[in-house]
């Protein structure tokens, strides 16, 4: 039988009323009572429920996370990085996670939102891969819900709590280092135009074409949706233009996996034939044959760091950073040739 304010009543010989203030931390109870409370309840292996400890804060403690995906992408190593940093840091603070997946810029996924929220099932929410019009991030501000986002907007009027990634220095460099190796002809794959974070990238790769007076051309640059086996694709279209690449910078690690998958069908040498870069550094890039230069960002430690600035703003605790960019880093491995300079 579980342990009940009853028992630890009894125990000191209070009032359930008493034993329960007590565990409650209510000042009205002398320190000497709240001790001999404590100590009985801890003898005792009292726990109190869920629903008692959520009805006396106000709060579930829970925090919300809706993956925006087409599909089952549970296994994808960058959501599981990311999932991986939230949830620790959820741990820490006795936070629980609440998570689910829905298709971006659907029916469905505005009513998860609204489900979580105007069912106050979680105290806060974690929005990610924000979009240049964002229904979530409007419906979150005029519903004054707690959230923070891993990723900006480029609306003006939208000022909210968030941790980004700074894409076109990323991008950029990735960009200038296929240059630096002797490439002219650089193709890009991108991620749905809609994302905010694809267009900082687009913009670092053509910035990185215009400071080294390359050409920017339109037919190099196709659009995939992240997902492997859209790399594979692009890959085999990039490569079938009349004049095709030498090198594909890659809006994302899974994407340029697929890349690699497509080159080496043709029978091609990645790193030799065809330079291959991605942006992430899940920890499948180390490991690829052959292993692939990539743009990191620490997916895990940003997890960490966006579940703690929400926990911030549900506590109602100052965040000392409301507006956080990250500066990513060139990671030279294989797959770019490098080595075979």
């Amino acid at each position: 039988m579980p342990v009940t304010l009853k028992d630890i009543a009894q125990r000191v010989g209070v009032s359930i009323t008493t034993a329960s203030r007590a565990l409650g931390g209510y000042e009205d109870v002398a320190e000497t009572t709240r001790e001999k409370v404590l100590r009985a309840a801890e003898e005792l292996g009292y726990y109190p429920s869920a629903t008692a400890r959520q009805l006396q804060k106000q709060r579930t403690d829970t925090i919300g996370f809706i993956i925006p995906t087409f599909g089952p992408r549970f296994s994808d190593p960058y959501f599981s990085e990311l999932l991986a940093g939230i949830g620790n840091e959820a741990a820490h603070h006795n936070f629980d996670l609440l998570v689910s997946t829905r298709s971006p810029d659907s029916s469905e996924e505005e009513e998860a939102y609204r489900r979580l929220v105007d069912g106050r099932r979680v105290d806060g929410v974690l929005v990610v891969r924000t979009r240049i019009k964002d229904p979530r991030l409007s419906y979150l501000m005029q519903r004054g819900f707690p959230f923070v986002a891993f990723g900006r907007s480029q609306a003006d009027n939208e000022d909210f709590p968030y941790l980004d990634v700074d894409g076109q220095k990323g991008l950029r460099d990735a960009v200038q280092h296929l240059i630096d190796l002797g490439h002219e002809r650089i193709a890009y794959v991108s991620a749905p135009r809609n994302l905010t974070f694809a267009t900082h990238r687009l913009a670092g790769y053509k910035q990185a074409l215009q400071e080294n007076g390359l050409v920017y051309d339109e037919y190099l640059v196709v659009v995939g949706h992240l997902t492997e086996e859209d790399g594979y694709q692009a890959a085999h279209r990039l490569l079938s233009l009349p004049n095709p690449p030498t090198a594909i910078a890659v809006a994302n690690d899974l994407m340029a996996l697929g890349a690699v998958r497509a080159i080496h069908e043709r029978g091609l040498d990645v790193g030799h034939d065809v330079a291959i870069t991605g942006f992430d550094d899940i920890p499948l890039a180390a490991h690829a044959r052959p292993s692939l230069t990539t743009v990191r960002q620490p997916i895990y430690e940003i997890g960490r760091r966006v579940c703690r600035m929400l926990i911030q703003v549900i506590k109602g605790e100052p965040v000392a950073e409301r507006h956080i960019l990250l500066a990513p880093t060139l990671v030279i491995r294989e797959s770019s040739g490098a080595t075979h300079q």
